[in-house]
């Protein structure tokens, strides 16, 4: 039997994001398929009990709540080392990329990606500060990696100078309640959010990595180039500095066909994903685009971008994009628009790309890297 302490902030009842959806998805189901092994689960403030996946998962919460870069540096290099050393931990795993850089037991390290790298000033200061400054050494000091996609792993492997024997790719899944919705309760979705039309859908935090300026310019030269009621609908909290994002909002001849509806439920972001005519999501960067993912799991077409790591989770099942682009962009909604063939046939191959993804093919992956460094351990 092995104790193996997972770092658990970011499980956060009715506020997760991508690492926390992870951190869910994997960590549910390792611990429930693991009886034989005891999970310690590290929160750094009130948990919910329903986190607490099974009789062999302890929970503890450590202070202070770790939310802000110097807090990181208090709670990670500091308090969480203490407790794990009196804890007589067998392993660490922190799968948002932060770990103690002193510590005598082994570290699993997941690292998403390090988009702050190639694009530092999409960040506030002191978190472009923390980032570039400890996550390469937080990549060495592990004594395994495991990351989201191919592209991640070689842009570790190109940027941080890490050997790829150390990386293992453990691909994201979607939410089991991603599904197609029936045409009738798709109308009903429709009228609820978009006044009965159809749109095109955005989903992710509002940020200027996302690349939403260039999508809203997009869709108003769509509006100007085809005769169509079509909305476009972004769910996202919005992040940090958006002057771009609101600049172009007012500018735009169509604004009245866009709508920010802010962060929903995912009861109801499934609905909305589903019932949309196309996901247009063309980030500059990303680690993998879950949002990719679901709308492929709920028959939604796609267009994405073919930068970074978009193109690997898309595959043909997608109209690939140069973000850059504002004609590409809008290119791809006319012809997903007007060419119904077209948009059949990517739900079609979006069927068959999808099943490449799924949170328990995750999981599996993930204990594989647990395994390698309990047995290096040993």
């Amino acid at each position: 039997m092995a104790r193996i302490a997972v770092n658990t902030r970011l499980l956060l009842e009715d506020k997760m994001e991508g690492i926390g959806w992870f951190t869910y998805e994997t960590m549910k189901r390792i611990t429930i398929a693991h009886p034989e092994h005891e999970f310690i689960f590290i929160f750094d403030r009130p948990y919910s009990k329903k986190f607490i996946f099974s009789d062999n998962v302890k929970p503890v919460m450590l202070f202070p709540p770790a939310r802000h870069p110097f807090l990181y540096l208090i709670y990670f290099h500091w308090v969480l080392p203490l407790y794990l050393s009196f804890k007589k931990v067998d392993l660490f795993i922190s799968p948002d990329g932060i770990i103690p850089l002193k510590l005598s037991a082994p570290i699993l390290n997941v690292i998403h990606d390090i988009n702050f790298e190639h694009r530092p000033k999409d960040l506030p200061f002191l978190h472009r500060w923390f980032y570039t400054r400890y996550y390469r050494r937080y990549a060495h000091a592990c004594n395994r990696l495991a990351t989201v996609s191919e592209y991640s792993k070689q842009d570790l492997v190109k940027t941080y100078g890490i050997d790829p024997a150390k990386i293992d790719v453990v691909y994201n899944g979607a939410n089991e309640k991603y599904a197609p919705l029936d045409e009738e309760s798709q109308k009903k979705v429709r009228h609820r959010y978009a006044n009965g039309r159809p749109y095109f859908v955005y989903v992710g935090s509002i940020n200027p990595r996302k690349n939403i300026a260039n999508l809203l310019r997009a869709f108003d030269a769509f509006k100007k180039e085809v005769a169509s009621d079509m909305k476009l609908v972004l769910v996202g909290n919005k992040m940090q500095d958006n002057s771009e994002v609101n600049t172009v909002y007012l500018q735009m001849i169509h604004k009245q066909d866009v709508l920010f509806l802010g962060r929903v439920s995912t009861s109801d972001l499934k609905e909305i994903l589903a019932s949309a005519y196309a996901l247009t999501y063309v980030p500059y960067f990303e680690g993998f685009g879950i949002p990719i993912l679901e709308a492929m799991y709920c028959d939604v077409p796609v267009i994405t971008s073919n930068a970074t790591s978009m193109p690997e989770v898309a595959g043909d099942a997608a109209i690939l994009v140069d973000p850059h682009s504002v004609k590409a962009i809008k290119d791809a909604m006319v012809n997903i628009y007007s060419d119904h063939d077209h948009r059949k046939e990517l739900i079609r191959k979006s069927k068959l790309q999808r099943k490449k993804f799924s949170w328990d093919l995750t999981a599996n992956k993930l204990w594989e890297s647990v395994e390698k460094v309990l047995q290096q351990k040993m």
